[in-house]
């Protein structure tokens, strides 16, 4: 049987790290994290932390990649989640191994993944928060299913981790799995070579962390005003997000 290969889109800063560790802790799931990161970085020259020790543990072509996340399922399992960034996918990367995959994409408001993305990086553009291009990816699904795909936002995902976390399954059409809500602290072996400068938090968790008020004035002028541009395109995402009875 054909294992079921999910792809997870978002941008960084969306707890995509720790919706990752949710799908591992299941017994029937194996994940990969971010493959196409040494790729994008390697063909647009960006400077992130790590950036060499991420472009040595990868492959650096598109093409290889896919291949990659086309190929066995690690241990075999009969589901293979995969966390993928929006922005790592370029334009003149190709795109159809995406429809092998049931594709879901997790959103979070641009005020919430500024406020934590400008403390791992000093500048920050629009592209860098990956808003623009997951709005495409997804009318690219929606032109494909002749419908739209799972959308999950992060704030319910903290709000109430059963609740969302089923709707999710059950529009992925896997069971859902309690699991899926609690894991060990610690390093994992999937994690990628970046996990020192970016996922100290995660590492400390053993669950989705309690949703908290964003602070009053938390982003400066420049923050505020890349905020005001992914706005709408979260909003259109927001539009299709799943309810707690599912979709």
């Amino acid at each position: 049987m054909n294992p079921i290969r999910i792809a997870m889109w978002s941008g960084p800063r969306n707890i995509s790290t720790a919706m990752m560790r949710a799908f591992e802790n299941r017994s029937d799931t194996s994940v990969l994290d971010e493959p196409f990161y040494a790729a994008y970085l390697a063909a647009t020259g960006i400077d992130h932390p790590m950036r060499a020790e991420t472009l040595a543990s990868q492959p650096a072509d598109w093409w290889e990649v896919e291949q990659w996340v086309l190929g066995p399922v690690p241990g075999g399992r009969p589901i293979f989640y995969q966390k993928h960034m929006t922005h790592h996918v370029l334009a003149d990367f190709g795109r159809s191994w995406m429809d092998v995959f049931r594709n879901a994409f997790l959103i979070r408001a641009p005020e919430d993944v500024l406020a934590s993305y400008a403390a791992k990086r000093a500048l920050v553009t629009l592209a860098d928060i990956g808003f623009v291009q997951q709005c495409e990816l997804f009318q690219r699904e929606c032109d494909r299913l002749g419908r739209a795909p799972p959308v999950i936002d992060a704030a319910d995902v903290l709000a109430d981790p059963r609740a969302a976390l089923s709707a999710l399954c059950a529009a992925l059409k896997i069971p859902f799995d309690a699991r899926m809500l609690s894991w060990p602290a610690g390093r994992r072996a999937s994690d990628g070579a970046w996990a020192p400068a970016w996922y100290d938090a995660v590492e400390r968790s053993t669950g989705f962390a309690a949703p908290r008020a964003r602070p009053a004035a938390a982003l400066s002028g420049e923050l505020a005003a890349i905020a005001d541009l992914a706005r709408p395109h979260y909003e259109h995402l927001a539009k299709f997000k799943l309810r707690s009875g599912g979709d």
